[in-house]
């Protein structure tokens, strides 16, 4: 199932079939974006609702007018500063696009992705790649090859294994109301990053009943576990003393005290590269402690962190 193999991957796109590719933020169930039976096997896959868009991956720049009607020159400087990299751009599509990918929307989300394998993959075809994160619906994403076995098994014929996703978490998206940048989701670009290019932004990012973007739902990248949020985690455990506690550090030190108490420190000295990397990883690995709840510290709000904490947020909800 697991494939070093850009050239068949290529061929089974062609052929209308489903693989999950490597990128630096996370993997991708991707398929011909232009072909709607194929974009269709990617939402019953992951058993996705069809309200929320997906992203179209693209080889270069170039290939944007292919399928957006018009890009501010906000949009270009993104562009150029970001891409191929973690940072997807919402723009009016072209009707090429189906509304199958778009969630029914007018706009279309493109990015060009930042990894060797995904590239390749994309120069070797005529067609852009629609590809959402390679999970069942709402769940972890996955950040290496065996994450998308353990998820789909034999669902899913073939993975292309292109090593551990170097972001860790998606990409941050960037729409434009009245020509003016706005984040849809915070991601793998900081805030301050963007900020450089286009001055303030304004954030969007939550919408449950029409996303305009992937990743605006309440309830998103959850473990199977009960999780909790905390600013001070030793208080947090004492509340839940005399259960089994799994325990995801982002800043604390803390050594596990007793057989009921599982811990995961992401990063060192508050480096939120790092944490974002490891991020998903850990979080999976906690959800198989079967501990009555995960306590998640809470990053710093700044940088990566902000991310982070979001993408933590979201996967507390009930």
């Amino acid at each position: 199932m697991i494939i070093q193999n850009v050239d068949y991957a290529e061929y089974l796109l062609r052929k209308g079939e489903v693989v999950a590719i490597p990128t630096e933020t996370v993997y991708g169930l991707a398929a011909n974006a232009f072909n709607e039976q194929a974009v269709t096997k990617i939402f019953e896959i992951k058993k996705r609702p069809f309200f929320n868009p997906l992203i179209i991956h693209l080889k270069s720049v170039k290939d944007l007018s292919k399928v957006t009607q018009k890009v501010p020159q906000v949009a270009k400087d993104l562009a150029q500063a970001f891409w191929p990299g973690p940072l997807t751009l919402i723009l009016p599509k072209k009707p090429i696009i189906s509304d199958l990918v778009t969630g029914g929307k007018n706009t279309v989300a493109v990015r060009v992705p930042n990894h060797p394998k995904a590239l390749r993959l994309l120069g070797q075809l005529n067609f852009p790649l629609a590809a959402p994160s390679a999970n069942p619906f709402g769940t972890i994403s996955p950040t290496c090859a065996q994450h998308v076995v353990d998820y789909f098994g034999d669902t899913l014929e073939f993975v292309l294994d292109g090593g551990a996703c170097e972001n860790g978490i998606e990409s941050t998206i960037v729409g434009f109301e009245n020509e003016q940048p706005i984040i849809y989701r915070l991601g793998a670009i900081k805030i301050e990053e963007i900020e450089k290019i286009v001055g303030k932004v304004t954030i969007k990012n939550h919408d449950s009943e029409n996303p305009t973007a992937p990743g605006m739902l309440l309830k998103h990248y959850a473990p199977k576990s009960n999780m909790v949020l905390s600013d001070n985690v030793t208080e947090t455990m004492a509340e839940f003393q005399g259960k089994k506690i799994a325990v995801l550090l982002t800043k604390t030190d803390i050594k596990a005290n007793s057989n009921h108490i599982v811990i995961e420190k992401i990063c060192n000295n508050e480096d939120y590269e790092t944490a974002a990397k490891n991020l998903y990883a850990a979080l999976r690995k906690l959800d198989t402690e079967n501990a009555e709840v995960i306590i998640a510290e809470k990053c710093s709000p700044v940088g990566l962190g902000l991310s982070i904490n979001d993408r933590l947020y979201r996967a507390s909800q009930k």
